[in-house]
């Protein structure tokens, strides 16, 4: 069987884990994946195009990160007529029923990160808020629950907003700009994704600054920031897994095996207590299969 699987970016280490669970899944079933990644990170267009180069070759299923809501929704429209099994991961697809899908609560997870950074500011202190594409549904998601925490602890004040656009060297330089404009840094950065915070710290010691920093993903670069001190926390949004899970079901939708409409994976903070777990490659990082994920 061969499974085209559609990722967002070549820039996110997420996705690049993303991929690597997507193999480790179709390798349990003997099965072909296919990679299909713009080049240009979260393009719709060129997302469009792929999908139209992978229905050309005939998938037997379709696993799709979309990268905006409703701009691939011609594309996804074409999966649905030609009859392909379509599932969906990281964010949901509104345009044609899909088989199943697997994410996860990005706004739960966004407000448990920024509880967490605020009780570590003992609920007072000034923060900056950095976000990813702004019709970016996960990001949407992620900065609205940022600041629905922040505005319910009167000393707590958003200093202002950043947009990354989900890259570390977008994220450096707009954060740079951001403290060369401003006399005062931030106590702390709420920051959407972890590649993002990893620009976040780049441009702090740049501008010879201090901050809390927290982000989203657990990537290695993170988890290594964590270890080192350079970042507080981060929230195990885990691509590999979701990857994986929803690569298995394909895999077994394909051989006539039911399979859930919906998966949410649990997400967990990532700290100084606990970073060994994640300290290590994509490689040697766990998955669970489906049926460790619902039992």
């Amino acid at each position: 069987m061969r499974i085209a699987v559609f990722t967002k970016n070549r820039s996110n280490p997420a996705y690049m884990a993303a991929r690597l669970g997507a193999e480790r899944a179709a390798a349990l079933f003997g099965d072909e994946v296919a990679h299909y990644v713009p080049d240009t990170p979260d393009d719709p267009d060129e997302q469009i195009a792929l999908i139209d180069q992978a229905l050309a070759t005939a998938p037997d299923a379709i696993v799709l990160s979309p990268v905006h809501a409703r701009r691939v929704d011609p594309a996804i429209l074409r999966i649905r007529a030609a009859g392909v099994p379509l599932f969906a991961f990281v964010n949901p697809v509104e345009a044609a029923p899909t088989i199943g899908y697997v994410g996860a609560d990005d706004a739960r997870l966004a407000a448990n990160v920024a509880r967490y950074l605020f009780s570590r500011m003992d609920e007072q202190g000034s923060v900056l808020v950095v976000g990813g594409h702004r019709e970016s549904v996960t990001s949407i998601a992620r900065v609205t629950a940022f600041e629905q925490v922040a505005r319910a602890l009167p000393r707590i004040r958003i200093a202002g907003h950043c947009v990354g656009d989900y890259q570390r060297g977008v994220a450096r330089e707009a954060v740079s700009r951001w403290l060369a404009d401003h006399c005062e840094a931030p106590d702390a950065f709420l920051v959407a994704n972890d590649i993002m915070a990893v620009g976040v710290i780049e441009a702090l010691q740049a501008a010879g600054h201090r901050a809390l920093v927290v982000g989203v993903n657990a990537i290695p670069e993170a988890i290594a920031a964590i270890r080192e001190g350079r970042m507080l926390a981060t929230a195990d949004f885990n691509a590999m897994q979701m990857a994986f899970t929803v690569t298995e079901c394909a895999a077994r939708h394909l051989r006539g095996e039911p399979v859930p409409a919906q998966v949410e994976l649990p997400v967990e903070l990532v700290d100084a207590t606990n970073f060994q777990h994640w300290d290590r490659p994509y490689e040697a990082r766990p998955v669970k299969t489906l049926s460790e994920i619902l039992a």
